[in-house]
């Protein structure tokens, strides 16, 4: 059960537990994400078995650079999210609900057989919990990898349910700092950092920030975060991407320049950092002898290592599949 009801004099409400939103509903209502709701039984998905879109996606599109690089893995996504970012990229399916294309866990992991395996993405998963939940292990017993892009706004007892199925995870850390959240988000930050900690040597991680001038481009924000990266004690990528003009945000593009230098700064606190949406972006560089070990360019994959190890000077590269 992932709600509990609160009565009043005046009315009784139900209070969805599934991410730290907590929304409180009375009957009829719908919560912030659009496809969880109280039908006066309590809280339900909405959204069960109703997919908003699917392909069949390279894995840097996630982007994940060091899990199976090369590889295709069917992705799907739900509507809805817990999130409003003014800036988002997929507004259209993930700030309202419609009526998706049916779909079972079964179906799920039909369609992911012959590829890397799934991939909840598009929108955020974490409001698509139950068919996660059903699905995954479908997938799993097919010996195809489970993939997460998510935001990172779920609750702890709900993540912790998922993560013993989950192979790779990318979460996007938006900002670094509360401000930013509360402003351009409706979250919060703490709560991102909390589920981040909890994924943290347990799956394969990667993190993206989408850079957004005079927004979160501080250097000083970046390497706070690339500090606070670092102190996690464990392997991950860090894709530093280029903003543009979204949804409601008309800010001017990222500066390519500026966004060079912080991945310069960045990349003095982790060892892989990456440039989205920037040519030449997506190179991987050994941390020791500094020798070019993959090559992406339009998801056009070279992969130099010599058993996951740099050709160079043998420094072992970080990664699933490489």
């Amino acid at each position: 059960m992932i709600w509990r009801y609160r009565s009043s004099m005046e009315e009784k409400t139900a209070s969805c537990l599934l991410c730290p939103q907590h929304c409180r509903l009375r009957s009829g209502q719908t919560g912030r994400c659009h496809v969880r709701g109280n039908q006066g039984n309590g809280v339900e998905p909405l959204n069960y078995g109703e997919a908003a879109s699917w392909h069949l996606d390279p894995i840097e599109k996630k982007p994940l650079f060091h899990f199976y690089p090369g590889s295709r893995i069917f992705s799907v996504g739900g509507f809805g999210c817990n999130l409003n970012c003014t800036f988002c990229q997929n507004y259209e399916i993930s700030q309202s609900r419609q009526k998706g294309l049916r779909v079972t866990p079964e179906e799920l992991a039909r369609q992911a057989r012959g590829s890397l395996g799934l991939c909840f993405t598009y929108s955020e998963p974490a409001t698509w919990f139950e068919m996660i939940r059903d699905t995954a292990p479908l997938v799993r017993q097919n010996g195809g990898k489970v993939v997460l892009v998510s935001n990172g706004t779920i609750a702890s007892r709900y993540i912790e349910e998922l993560i013993p199925f989950l192979d790779a995870v990318n979460i996007d850390i938006k900002a670094f700092t509360e401000e930013f959240y509360q402003k351009f988000c409706g979250g919060r930050l703490s709560w991102v950092l909390d589920t981040v900690e909890r994924l943290a040597g347990r799956v394969h991680l990667e993190i993206t920030t989408l850079v957004i001038p005079d927004a979160n481009d501080d250097p000083r924000e970046i390497r706070e975060l690339g500090r606070w990266l670092r102190q996690l004690d464990t392997p991950l990528a860090w894709h530093l991407s280029r903003f543009f003009p979204a949804y409601q945000l008309n800010t001017p593009p990222t500066d390519p320049q500026k966004l060079r230098k912080l991945w310069e700064l960045a990349r003095e606190e982790v060892e892989y950092v990456y440039l989205g949406n920037i040519a030449g972006g997506g190179t991987t560089f050994c941390p020791q002898c500094g020798q070019k070990v993959i090559l992406r360019e339009n998801y056009e994959i070279r992969n130099l290592l010599h058993n996951g190890k740099c050709p160079a000077c043998g420094r072992g590269i970080f990664g699933v599949g490489l």
